[in-house]
Order: structure tokens, then C-alpha cells, then sequence
């Protein structure tokens, strides 16, 4: 498979080919060892995860799960793939929830339009691109009212959410600092503890 190298920067590979069409990169995809992000015709390779960033995302997901389980909230992992029509782009996140069912591209059971809640556990070589032109790609995503993002090197996460449901420009942003402390996330009524977050993680 030839990769491109444009967004997100320091993702590297050889250029060759950057006019793929959404079904070729599915057609990759689904027998690629390792994942990608399509990005308006070029295809991108996305970074491995350190055992830190895998321990996080694994903490988050079973307290969402426990947290959600008798709500018409669902949590998925990173393997299923977010589609954001307007910029033609097809991405990856390390947590997401959605509210009610999945809304699926067309005929694909991979690839959903309706994240709720979308929680990145950043890295170095990624965590310019979670906070910048992916957050705004993720924001165009009628569904979306939630974004949080969770530093692998120290007990600290930013949460952006909806001040308004029906305003996608209005976000506020809360900070946590303090591994006592408790994330509440505003979307689902619910909150989760960073000790527990942070649960087996050495800094």
C-alpha cells in the first residue's frame, strides 16, 4: 500500500499516490495490519500506541461501560471508524460514545456519523493535530457535543463541551489537574474518576 504524508504531521511515509477514492481506502482497510486516516483522497498512517496510551484508553472505556450500562448510551473503542462527510474524511478515536443507535455511513457497519462524545488520549506526535484541525473536522459532526483529551505524561485532561446543544461555535472548556478529583462528563451526566483513569499508570 502507498501512504501519504500530509495531516497529521509526523506520520511518515512515501508519496506516490493521493487521489484514492473513499471505497479503494475501505477496500485497504480492511486487510491493513495496521489503521488509517483518509483524508480527501490520500491515505494516512496512523502511529501505534505506547502501553501507557493502551492502559488509559482500556481504564476509560470500562468505567464508561459500567458508568453507561443501564443508560441508551454506547461506548466503542478504537476500531470503529468515524466518517465526517463535509471534509471527506475518515478517522479514528480512541473512545467514543454515541446516544441512542449508531447512524452508519450508507451500508457500512464500520463507519458511523453520530459520535456524541469523542475522548483522545494524547500523544507527542499526534496531540497538535487531536487539539487543532481534527477537533474542528469533529466539530462540523451535528451529533458531536463533547471532546476530551487526556495527557498520557501527567494526571491532566480538558474537557470542551456545548454551552448550547443547538450552537456548534459556543465550547467551554473545564480543566483537571488533580488525580482526586472526578472528570464530569456534561453529555452523559456522568462522571468518572481520574484515579481510576489514571489507574496502574507510573509518571
Amino acid at each position: 500500500m502507498v501512504i501519504s504524508q500530509t495531516n497529521p504531521p509526523n506520520l511518515t511515509t512515501e508519496v506516490t499516490k493521493t487521489d484514492f477514492t473513499p471505497d479503494e481506502y475501505r477496500v485497504m482497510e480492511e486487510s491493513a495490519e495496521e489503521r488509517h486516516e483518509y483524508c480527501n483522497g490520500e491515505i494516512i498512517v496512523m502511529p501505534g500506541g505506547s502501553e501507557v496510551h493502551s492502559r488509559i484508553t482500556v481504564n476509560i472505556t470500562t468505567l464508561l461501560n459500567l458508568a453507561l450500562r443501564d443508560t441508551d448510551f454506547q461506548t466503542y473503542n478504537g476500531d470503529l471508524r468515524i466518517w465526517i462527510p463535509d471534509f471527506n474524511h475518515g478517522t479514528y478515536a480512541d473512545v467514543l460514545v454515541i446516544n441512542g443507535e449508531p447512524e452508519f455511513n450508507g451500508n457500512r457497519t464500520d463507519e458511523i456519523l453520530n459520535p456524541l462524545l469523542i475522548i483522545e488520549v494524547l500523544s507527542p506526535s499526534t496531540e497538535g493535530y487531536d487539539r487543532g484541525e481534527k477537533f474542528r473536522k469533529y466539530r462540523s459532526l451535528s451529533s458531536f457535543c463533547e471532546y476530551v483529551l487526556v495527557s498520557q505524561t501527567e494526571p491532566y485532561i480538558e474537557d470542551y463541551y456545548k454551552q448550547e446543544e443547538q450552537n456548534n461555535n459556543l465550547w467551554q472548556l473545564q480543566v483537571y489537574d488533580q488525580i482526586e478529583k472526578s472528570v464530569r462528563l456534561h453529555s452523559l451526566n456522568v462522571e468518572i474518576s481520574m484515579t481510576e483513569i489514571y489507574r496502574r499508570v507510573k509518571f
